[in-house]
């Protein structure tokens, strides 16, 4: 019977590791189509409570909830697009004023250090990795910058997707039970607290940039709230980038200097390690290494979107994998479990 048993979780193993391969290859080719979708479903969920509210407070009707709720929900995203637009604009009019200061910076760190000692000459090696870096930066950005676009070119379909999706959570009566009910109640749990914690980052960070008179702060800010919905190496992201732009402007003071990097990144630690987590609890229940390789899986199949969707998309996986029995182990392994994993092992 044992030996019956281990061959079927060979075979579980086997044809996980094959259906892992063809979803791979599914999500890489359907992305013009899953991207948008995933973000309406996702932002569907940010005003499913817009829709609680009118209906069993203000006792609305059905429908007239939904197009309520629809047309704030245009308003929202236009609000964002607005922004991004508008900090991608003025990054891209100073974005050379930036790029020089970044070298400048970069250039100075490099000297400083005692090259010369081991027989390299400074000029040489800050040449080739000021171009090496340029290159790395200059795709990374256009990437970024690219991805972004994409997304709201397609804010029709985005909207689209958005109707039908709230149409159809109008259609039905009741909550919904089961695993999707469990699906719906930790994602919209995270995703209204990271929206909203993210949205709280970003103003706190651009008002403190503001006040200190840093330039592009504005900036600074929208970038706060979009890098804060990347987990951990998203707010390390966020506190370096202004770094250039302070240190080197000549017109701020020292303590001004000292204020607006350690202040941001006060922000930033304050709120990643003790506000989020209290807020969120275990509504993910993922290791942070699963959460760093989903990063790495969909920032590669999907760019810098697929990093904004890898947790919450990973932590939808986990809940399924986690009421069905043969693939409950699983589940422990991306919670971090493994000692649970290795008991259940040994029982069977």
């Amino acid at each position: 019977m044992k030996s019956i048993k281990h061959e079927e979780r060979i075979q579980t193993v086997c044809l996980l590791f094959l259906s892992a391969i063809g979803i791979g290859f599914a999500l890489f080719f359907l992305k013009p189509v899953l991207i948008p979708f995933v973000l309406a479903t996702f932002f569907t969920y940010c005003l499913l409570p817009i829709i609680d509210l009118l209906r069993h407070y203000l006792r609305a009707p059905r429908y007239v909830a939904m197009i309520v709720t629809f047309l704030l929900g245009c308003i929202l995203l236009a609000l964002i697009g607005f922004l991004i637009a508008a900090s991608g604009g003025q990054m891209s009019t100073y974005g050379g004023v930036y790029q020089t200061q970044f070298m400048q910076l970069l250039d100075k760190f490099m000297v400083s250090l005692p090259f010369e000692r081991f027989g390299v000459h400074p000029d040489d090696l800050t040449n080739s990795l000021l171009n090496n870096l340029e290159n790395v930066v200059g795709r990374v950005v256009s990437g970024t910058i690219s991805s972004i676009m994409s997304v709201i070119s397609n804010g029709l379909l985005v909207l689209i997707f958005i109707l039908f999706l709230l149409m159809g959570r109008t259609a039905g009566e009741g909550a919904t039970r089961g695993i999707l009910g469990e699906i719906e109640m930790r994602i919209k749990r995270f995703i209204l607290t990271k929206v909203l914690v993210s949205i709280l980052t970003g103003i706190f960070v651009g008002v403190v940039l503001t006040i200190l008179s840093v330039p592009f702060s504005f900036v600074f800010g929208v970038l706060a709230f979009l890098f804060n919905f990347i987990p951990s190496i998203g707010s390390v992201i966020a506190t370096l980038i202004p770094l250039p732009v302070v240190i080197l402007n000549p017109e701020l003071a020292m303590p001004t200097k000292i204020l607006a990097i350690a202040l941001p990144g006060v922000i930033q630690f304050s709120i990643g390690n003790f506000i989020e987590p209290k807020l969120l609890g275990r509504s993910l229940d993922l290791h942070p290494i699963v959460i760093l390789m989903s990063l790495i899986f969909f920032g590669i199949i999907w760019g810098f979107i697929g990093m904004f969707l890898a947790t919450p998309i990973t932590a939808v996986v986990r809940i399924i994998f986690e009421k069905i029995e043969i693939t409950k182990p699983v589940a422990e392994l991306l919670a971090g479990r493994v000692d649970a994993l290795v008991t259940e092992v040994k029982d069977s």
